[in-house]
């Protein structure tokens, strides 16, 4: 706090953008979640060439054609191996991050990157597919500890008013990793018979950067405090973060929400269950994130030529168009980066679900009429740019962010853990059944993707609260009567009473 000369009250001194905490956001978010984005991608493109590989390859060992049905099931493994491993991936988050720490487990994720690069880049080469197919598996380990511990360490180590566009930041490389995959995918770069491995492979340059300049940032301050009881290496850390040596109060604030955990220790995903203080808080992530999945967004990556060849695209034309809706996505979630702490997260949720809502709708329209009417192919484009559009500024990165602004220290890591796991399984069952909706229902499968963003949408509107600006203890107290719980807390107490602060927290119910 700093003192107003005017009136000689206290003004709080708002945090901001120092290199150190640019840096760290930068190699966290390119190391961990670009690969997340372009592994989501990079099998899109190069499909053809992969099954023909698939095909020779088989004929090689058993000197017969493979069957029409075995070749669409090593496909299906081969695209759904990696959020099924991003599910696995989101249930060691919890004990991981507790016992390395947030930094600790982002440099240990690196080798569930480096190691499937290497084993992706020379299937060719050892001729199988099987290789591809587990360690897209084991990428998607990666994916689902990256997609969970970044937004975590990036939340920890902002200040609040910072902390959504730090959050939005491993969303926007998500979008930046999918851009690259398909521009690498053009078939007159690496989308070929011959670049596809490389192109496979290039996933360890990212982890490999990470793994060299990471160990060079803090780990995260309230970790250090909290979990670990380090409140020197807390300070030194905060103060490199924030650019200035007058951190009391913010460690000040970690004490406090330290004080209010004493009683509940370190709450496992069990525990964190049956808390009735965090009962909203977990349905409404549980929510978002399969709202953030069911909607239909991996279906739009996965299989995002056949729905524009569907459309009536040329098929010289598709990935020029798959491109630019990747564009768009960056564009749009870059956007999201600068407006997030002025809209707040909540509207940014509301907008984006409802214009997923109405394109999905439109697509159907557009996919139904297109034998009719000539010019329909435009607008299933449209609709599927306004889908992105939509899903880039509010589906897509703030469940992160609200994610971590909703719980405290700890029940945090249980909570992504939670979080994760809907997220991937709502991921993996979208790219497992996408093809049987697409074959089965056609145009109208774009109806089931609408109607969950409407419902999700709905209970957006109805319960859940804007958290933005806020400490993740005024938060909790957001909550509290929703929960049927009370937390009173007394004054913030000033640096000369931190003996105290046991005293100043007090949670009852009802």
């Amino acid at each position: 706090m700093t003192e107003n000369e005017d009136c000689g009250q206290p003004v709080e001194r708002k945090g901001r953008l120092t290199s150190v905490l640019a840096l760290a956001t930068l190699i966290s978010t390119f190391g961990s979640s670009f690969q997340y984005g372009y592994n989501v991608a990079v099998i899109n493109s190069p499909s053809p060439f992969m099954q023909q590989f698939y095909n020779t390859t088989y004929l090689e060992r058993y000197d017969t054609p493979i069957t029409d049905s075995f070749l669409t099931l090593l496909w299906s493994l081969s695209v759904s191996m990696y959020p099924l491993g991003g599910f696995f991936g989101s249930l060691i988050v919890a004990p991981l991050v507790n016992t390395l720490g947030r930094k600790g487990t982002l440099l240990f994720n690196n080798i569930f990157s480096i190691v499937p690069a290497v084993m992706m880049g020379v299937s060719e080469t050892v001729k199988s597919y099987e290789i591809i197919i587990v360690a897209r598996f084991i990428v998607g380990i990666c994916a689902g500890l990256s997609s969970n511990v970044v937004p975590m360490y990036l939340g920890e180590i902002a200040p609040k008013n910072l902390r959504g566009a730090t959050g939005i930041m491993p969303q926007l490389f998500i979008t930046i990793g999918i851009l690259s995959a398909q521009v690498l995918g053009i078939r007159s770069i690496l989308g070929t018979s011959t670049g596809w491995p490389l192109m496979l492979g290039l996933t360890g340059i990212p982890a490999a950067i990470e793994l060299l300049l990471l160990p060079l940032f803090p780990e995260s301050p309230r970790y250090m405090l909290i979990q670990r009881g380090d409140e020197k290496t807390a300070k030194r850390g905060l103060q490199r973060l924030r650019g200035w040596d007058d951190v009391d109060e913010e460690l000040l604030e970690m004490h406090l929400e330290d004080q209010s955990e004493k009683a509940e220790g370190r709450l496992s995903v069990l525990s964190l269950l049956s808390q009735r203080s965090l009962r909203w808080q977990l349905v409404s992530i549980v929510i978002m994130n399969m709202g953030q999945q069911l909607s239909g967004i991996n279906a739009i990556y996965y299989y995002a030529d056949s729905i524009y060849a569907n459309a009536g695209v040329r098929e010289t034309d598709i990935q020029y168009v798959t491109v630019g809706t990747g564009a768009v996505n960056v564009i749009m979630t870059l956007a999201a980066v600068f407006i997030v702490e002025a809209s707040g997260r909540r509207l940014l949720l509301l907008l984006g679900f409802g214009l997923c809502c109405g394109a999905c709708g439109m697509l159907t329209v557009a996919l139904t009429l297109q034998e009719n009417i000539t010019w329909m192919p435009y607008i299933s484009i449209a609709s599927v740019i306004i889908y992105v559009t939509g899903h880039a500024i509010g589906p897509s990165p703030i469940p992160y962010v609200v994610t971590t602004e909703m719980f405290r220290q700890s029940a945090r890591p249980s909570a992504f853990m939670v979080a994760g796991s809907v997220h991937w399984l709502s991921n993996f069952t979208v790219g497992l059944i996408f093809p049987f909706l697409e074959s089965g229902l056609g145009s109208y499968s774009f109806v089931i993707f609408s109607f969950i963003c409407l419902l999700t949408l709905i209970y957006i509107w109805l319960l859940v609260p804007e958290t933005k600006s806020k400490t993740f203890l005024e938060i909790c107290q957001m909550f509290a009567r929703r929960n049927k719980v009370e937390i009173k807390l007394g004054d913030l107490p000033t640096n000369d009473s931190k003996g105290s602060l046991e005293d100043l927290v007090r949670v009852t119910t009802f």
